[in-house]
């Protein structure tokens, strides 16, 4: 193994020659923009606070302490450009469109040839792929007739083709603080703080201004051909989705998240097979961005209430728990569709608000709003559904009206 170099912490920004290659955020090109560099080998040649990767970046070093990986290894990039073709956009040189990804970030083995072969550390933080999926729900509907196979976007076999991406976190504090209306100091001593000190350079390096944070990315699924996702003349159908293992993975029948994840997969099938484009954005929010332990404690918490588990206390033992309803900041989730080039969508398969209005407030519009049928929703998480519904979720007239929000519903603690 090569010999480790170990990466200084600095307590003030370098000056003269010492100092990083500048990122020129919202520039037109990514020669202009300038490469993020995450060099941990050359500390002087950083221009980025954190490590690559998201969290993976916490397994990178555990290997790297187990003496199983090169900390100097180079990724080789031969022959991973991206499947499919995505912008530029417009949207990519506007510094206040994108601020929690690198819309360049797809075209890093191409752009930054000449850096690259100089041994700087720059990744890929997004990659693009093609593959096929298959769903126990597509076999449903082609036996239900809801789905008919046509041998291109639909198999015979029930296999779905799509082009999938999928997106790491880098934040641009500036733009950050700005979309959030919050002083940039204010927002990088909250990072550094209630993160038990993890990055130092946030308080010390006001010069670097683009931050890898160790969370989770998106996953984006698209029905029919990316092309068409940034063309007005193509219809869009869009589910987005933000991560339930508990349902998307295994099943649960306390909410709806499958349900209604499967439900617009179906739907994006069906715009693709229709000449349009279906898109499906996954990000990886587990719990409203509160996370998996503090979800299963608020289970329990609902289900073991003397008044029994209904609406009227769904949100709020949430609260009780957690100190919030929600943590997801869907101010910054329109990012991917402005990465997309998206300024229209014609099928909005949701029913939250704060999804619609985050997309609306940046200038993306809505067409209909698909609600999901009441027939998909399982009858322990109907609790779920009225409450979101009194809440001010949207629905129409397909879907029944919130039930008593004082009246006991589901099922206790003891019958799981």
């Amino acid at each position: 193994m090569s010999e480790q170099r170990h990466i200084v912490l600095t307590s003030h920004p370098p000056t003269g020659d010492a100092k990083p290659s500048p990122v020129n955020w919202g520039a037109p090109s990514p020669s202009e923009r300038g490469p993020l560099i995450g060099n941990f080998h050359d500390a002087s040649k950083r221009n980025v606070v954190g490590a690559h990767s998201g969290a993976y970046g916490l397994y990178r070093a555990l290997a790297i302490a187990a003496g199983t990986l090169d900390p100097v290894h180079r990724p080789d990039l031969t022959n991973t450009a991206p499947a499919a073709k995505i912008g530029p956009h417009p949207q990519w040189s506007d510094p206040s469109k994108i601020v929690s990804l690198d819309p360049y970030g797809a075209m890093i083995s191409e752009a930054f040839v000449d850096e690259l072969k100089t041994g700087l550390s720059i990744q890929p933080t997004i990659a693009i792929t093609r593959a096929r999926i298959q769903l126990p729900e597509f076999r449903h509907a082609i036996e239900e007739g809801r789905l008919v196979p046509d041998g291109i976007v639909l198999s015979q076999s029930g296999e779905a083709s799509v082009t999938k991406a999928a997106l790491e976190p880098v934040w641009y504090l500036p733009g950050i603080a700005d979309r959030l209306s919050l002083e940039e100091g204010n927002l990088r001593r909250a990072l550094f703080e209630y993160t038990g000190g993890m990055f130092p350079e946030l308080i010390t390096r006001s010069d670097l201004k683009v931050f890898l944070p160790p969370i989770g990315n998106i996953t984006l699924y698209i029905f029919g051909e990316p092309e068409g996702l940034s063309d007005p003349g193509t219809k869009l159908t869009c589910r987005l989705h933000d991560e339930c293992n508990g349902s998307d993975v295994f099943g649960s029948d306390i909410c709806t998240c499958r349900p209604y994840l499967t439900h617009g997969i179906e739907e994006c099938v069906k715009q693709a097979q229709d000449g349009g484009v279906g898109l499906i954005v996954y990000n990886r929010k587990e719990g409203r961005a509160l996370g998996e332990v503090t979800k299963f404690l608020v289970y329990n918490a609902r289900k073991r209430n003397p008044d029994g588990d209904h609406a009227g206390a769904y949100f709020e033992r949430t609260e009780c728990v957690a100190g919030v309803q929600d943590m997801r900041f869907q101010d910054l989730m329109p990012d991917v569709f402005h990465w997309l080039g998206i300024t229209h969508i014609d099928r909005f398969v949701s029913m939250s608000d704060m999804k619609h209005d985050a997309l609306a407030s940046q200038g993306i519009t809505v067409g209909e709003r698909v609600p999901i049928p009441d027939d998909l929703i399982p009858p322990d998480a109907q609790v779920e559904m009225d409450a979101k519904k009194a809440a001010g979720y949207f629905t129409d007239e397909s879907v029944s009206q919130p039930a008593d929000l004082t009246k006991t519903q589901g099922r206790g603690l003891e019958d799981y």
